[in-house]
Parts: C-alpha cells; structure tokens; sequence
C-alpha cells in the first residue's frame, strides 16, 4: 500500500488523512491532504490533489546506461563488500540528495521506522533536536531538558562533525538524528564545535526518549502557563484539557512557551490555534510558487479567544511552533516575546512505499495569515528579551517574567 504524507520542520510536521481512519486513531488529528485514489495493480497509488506538475526539464524515464557503467565499474573493481540493497539503498539516497534540499531525503525501511517514532514522540536517542546551520552543517537547535544530550553537557549552536567517526559533511539532517539514534543502552560519540573555534568530544548513553508534549501550571496573578515542547498526538487532548482548565478558572492571562520546540503534526498546530481564533480564521496557506494549493482555517472551539496571551519564542521555535506563533499574532490573539524563531517555512510531503521505506520531499512553502513566509527568516517577535549565560547560571527566566509583566501591566 502507497501513502502520501505532509511534513515539514527542522524535525517534522505531519499532515494525515481523513480518508484513513485506522491510521489516525484518535479524533484530534483533523487536518486533511486530500487526494485522488486509483486502485489497479494490488496497490492503492495517490496522487497530490493540487496537480502539482513535473520538475521541468527532467525526463518522464531516466537513461540509465552511464549509472550502469560506474555499477559495473565498482562491480569490477571496489575492494570491499556490498550487497545489492546497499546499492540500490545508495541509488535511492542519492537521487533525494541531488536536490540539493537539506529537507528532502529518501529513508531506509529501518530509517523510516526510526523517523516515524520521533513522530509519534517516541524513540531511543539522546534527546536533542537538530536542524542546519546556514554552511549546510549539522547543529544543534536544542538539548532536552535532563535527558541524555543535556546532562552530557550539549549546548544550543553546537555544531556536529562527527558522529561514531564519521564526518557530518554533507550529510542531511535526517541521516545524522538515524545515526544518533540506537538502542537504549548504547552509547554514540559525537565530536562537537562550540563558538565556531572549540571542538569537544561527548560520548552519550542513548536512553528511551518519551515525552508528554505539554506541561502546564499557574503562575502568580492567576496566570496560565502552558508549554508545549512538541506538536504530537497527544498535543491536541492535552491542550484542549489545559483550556478548559484555565477557562475555569477565569485565568487573567496565558503564557505559551514554544521555546525550543522544533515543531511536529501540523494538525495539532492548527487545532492549538483554533483555542483561540474564531471559527474561518485563516491559520496558515500553502503555496507553490504563487498558487494557493491549500488554506487553513480555525475549526472552532475557541474557548480562549480574548483571554490577554503571551507567546515565547526563541531560535529553537520552528515550524509548527511558528505556524502558531503567526496564526495566534497575525489574528491579534498573542502578543510575542523572546528571540527570533528558527525560520522554517517550507513543506514535506512524506511519501510511504510498499517495502517500508519512505521518501520525504518539498513540495510547497507555507505562508502567515499577513502574507509572509518565514523560511530562513523567522519571526521576530514584538519585544526582543534574551537570556544571557549568567541567567542560566542563576535559573534567571527574563523571557518569562517579561511575558508576566506584560500581562500583569497591559491587563
């Protein structure tokens, strides 16, 4: 069976199917890629329902006779060992890298397994998020908090050039989390530089990684706190608790703290969104080139619509935190403090194939309901606040008590 999946962030966001409902599970994965289905050969195929057309220039067949002849070259002459998979593997890898996308990649059926377990919040690894830096190196956006990575010592805007002895260069996002990851219990060298001049070394112990994606608490003033570290399946059921929660309580303000968090399912981004905005509400659109393929409205529901709301962001935030972040601002919902978000603007259709594997693929770019598209921009939100080292060292939270005072003084 053959299926096509939205995505996109400096880890991922995932749009699923209606039309699907064994896959989905739980009612709060709402949002739709709607296609056409042609059932002919024993496999269900589907087709982008946009009618998005060919990359121009390329050919409907490929020649394949001068890949066959450096085939039959290595064949020949290669001192070592491959198998057939590992070729054809490495064909299938190289055709997603010639696209020069650090955001489309082909996945290994056991790569695949490993990509959609960070999806679903769930995986063995160390427990940092990853992105690119602006070199096409790998970087670390941020450590989570008391797992593997943060105890070891792993900072934000390190950057990765090794891992296990091998180097990072030119290799995609995707392929470094597959080498990081590992069965707990296992340990993964990583050889770091901090401040573009100090390499260091971490040898880390892979844990089970499995997190709740939002916290929540009340703060003084009777100010709701909710911090959404991940936009997962359990995002939607658990803000939807924290709503109702704070609506009970008459809070006088929300706090909403996106920081760090790289992203996730774009259903529970809009459905997040949708506590707020009124019903219709645009959220986000996607466009290819200047065509509008797809627009999102807010589904209703808006139990906190009106209630005083501060957003914190800072270079961590990407992708479905920034589509809430605009969507909440661009609506007059949110009032935004922190740093400058990760600014990633641009969407994946994950496309899964018959013996497990998967390729992920930029297909569009998504745009604020103001009309601006945030890749490699970020958003820059209304009052700039950083965190210093000595803030750190004395568990000083400037962004947060900004976000307090703002709402104590403003409402």
């Amino acid at each position: 069976m053959t299926i096509k999946q939205k995505l996109g962030n400096t880890g991922v966001y995932l749009r699923r199917r209606r039309w699907l409902p064994r896959l989905l599970g739980l009612s709060f994965i709402v949002a739709v890629f709607a296609v056409g289905v042609g059932v002919g050969d024993g496999r269900v195929k589907t087709y982008l329902h946009f009618g998005a057309q060919p990359v121009s220039g390329l050919p409907v067949k490929i020649d394949y006779s001068s890949v066959d002849q450096v085939y039959q070259s290595l064949r020949q002459n290669y001192d070592g060992k491959l198998t057939e998979t590992q070729i054809i593997d490495g064909m299938k890898h190289g055709l997603a890298t010639a696209t020069n996308d650090p955001y489309t990649v082909y996945f290994t059926p056991a790569e695949a397994k490993n990509f959609n377990q960070e999806l679903n919040n769930s995986f063995s690894g160390i427990g940092a998020q990853l992105g690119a830096d602006s070199n096409g190196t790998i970087e670390v956006i941020a450590p989570i908090a008391d797992l593997p990575a943060d105890k070891a010592g792993i900072k934000p805007g390190d950057l990765i050039v090794d891992i296990d002895g091998v180097s990072t260069s030119g290799m995609s996002v995707d392929t470094a989390v597959s080498k990081i990851r590992g069965p707990k219990g296992t340990t993964v060298v990583l050889q770091i530089v901090r401040n573009k001049t100090e390499p260091l070394t971490f040898k880390i112990m892979r844990d089970n990684i499995t997190l709740p994606s939002v916290k929540t608490k009340i703060l003084d003033g009777n100010i709701g706190y909710v911090q959404i570290s991940t936009f997962a399946d359990d995002t939607t059921s658990l803000m939807q608790k924290a709503a109702d929660q704070f609506k009970a309580q008459n809070v006088s303000g929300i706090i909403v703290d996106l920081r760090e968090n790289p992203g996730g399912l774009l259903d529970a981004a809009v459905n997040v969104s949708s506590l707020w905005l009124s019903p219709g509400q645009l959220v986000l659109q996607e466009k290819r080139g200047t065509e509008v393929v797809q627009s999102y409205q807010a589904l209703g529901g808006d139990v906190l619509h009106g209630i005083p709301t501060v957003i914190l962001i800072d270079g961590g935030s990407a992708s479905a935190s920034e589509i809430t972040t605009g969507a909440l601002h661009d609506n007059n919902q949110a009032y935004v403090i922190g740093e400058k978000s990760y600014g990633k603007g641009v969407v994946q259709q994950l496309i899964n194939f018959t013996d497990g594997s998967q390729l992920k693929v930029t297909v569009a770019s998504w745009y604020r309901p103001n009309g601006q598209n945030i890749n490699k921009k970020g958003i820059t939100p209304d009052k700039t606040v950083t965190i210093s080292a000595a803030d750190v060292s004395a568990g000083n939270d400037p962004q947060l008590m900004a976000a307090e005072t703002y709402l104590k003084n403003n409402h």
